[in-house]
């Protein structure tokens, strides 16, 4: 067992008992949306796993402690902070435990702590990835490098729409990853069903993907699978609507001199506020269907 790592007793029990685990991150909680609504949502996600039939472990970094779920309370302390919580992916792990300080778990880490856990299937909103003009800003997420070597199956409504989606594909090919789509073979374009971009693969039930899982495991092939699920088609957005929302953020950004770990939180909300809070709402609806893929995908494996 990891010295820095605590696992929640209803999670170490599941685990210990072969029941079907998700893993679900907390930067949705501190940076994703604003308070209470975050912990009203990350409790809903947690009751939607429940209701599919797993158990939700939540993951954070508490006073310098690796989180595999987290109580209602440490979920309300989260919210409470909000953006005051370091949002941490890898490089921030290690300073973060050794200063004894809080963290919001991106994909990347939620996959590191996940792994270590030994939950294997993850449910997300979107991924990061490639940004737009990361020719010349060199701005790639780590959620895509972490997908290259942890084996964790991460399921979402694609990448961020704000990214750039056909160089964040690329990218996964490049590092072996592979990208299934759930019931489709187009990827998603997280608020919208469709990006006019293709998936490697098509798996049409939770038990193929699973398979693929088992299958990846039995051949010792190392890095994670990320399965794309599309929003439910009565929250999907009209693509002329976000992408024009999209494409302002992101001039506004560039305008202001936004870099780094703060341009996905800035872009979010202010893609929020150009359409009129739809996006969150399209934001909550897509998280809860991917919670509801990942637990049947964890009860088939």
């Amino acid at each position: 067992m990891n010295p820095y790592l605590d696992i929640h007793p209803e999670v170490a029990e599941a685990l210990a008992n072969g029941r079907p685990v998700v893993a679900l991150e907390s930067t949705i909680i501190s940076h994703g949306m604003p308070y209470p609504q975050n912990v009203q949502t990350a409790l809903a996600v947690e009751e939607v796993v429940r209701q599919t039939g797993a158990v939700p472990a939540t993951i954070a970094i508490l006073g310098g402690r690796l989180k595999a779920g987290l109580t209602r309370e440490e979920i309300e302390y989260l919210g409470q902070q909000g953006q005051q919580v370091t949002k941490t992916s890898r490089r921030d792990l290690a300073v973060l435990v050794a200063k004894g300080m809080d963290g919001a778990t991106t994909v990347a880490t939620t996959m590191m702590i996940a792994h270590m856990a030994g939950i294997r299937v993850f449910a997300t909103g979107g991924i990061g990835g490639v940004h737009r003009g990361a020719e010349t800003t060199m701005d790639i997420s780590a959620d895509l490098q972490e997908l290259a070597r942890t084996d964790v199956a991460v399921v979402c409504a694609g990448a961020k729409a704000i990214l750039d989606l056909k160089l964040t594909l690329e990218y996964l090919e490049t590092h072996g990853v592979p990208v299934l789509g759930y019931q489709t073979q187009e990827l998603p374009a997280f608020y919208t069903r469709t990006s006019g971009l293709s998936v490697d693969y098509r798996v049409d039930t939770p038990e193929e993907l699973a398979a693929v899982l088992k299958v990846r495991k039995d051949l010792g092939l190392a890095g994670g699978v990320l399965v794309t699920n599309p929003i439910p088609e009565a929250w999907s957005m009209d693509p002329a609507l976000i992408n024009a929302a999209i494409d302002r953020a992101v001039a506004e950004a560039e305008d202001q001199g936004i870099t780094g770990k703060a341009v996905t939180p800035f872009l979010l909300a202010r893609v929020k506020e150009i359409t009129g809070g739809d996006s969150l709402e399209a934001n909550i609806a897509l998280v809860k269907n991917n919670a509801a893929l990942a637990a049947r995908i964890a009860a088939a494996l």
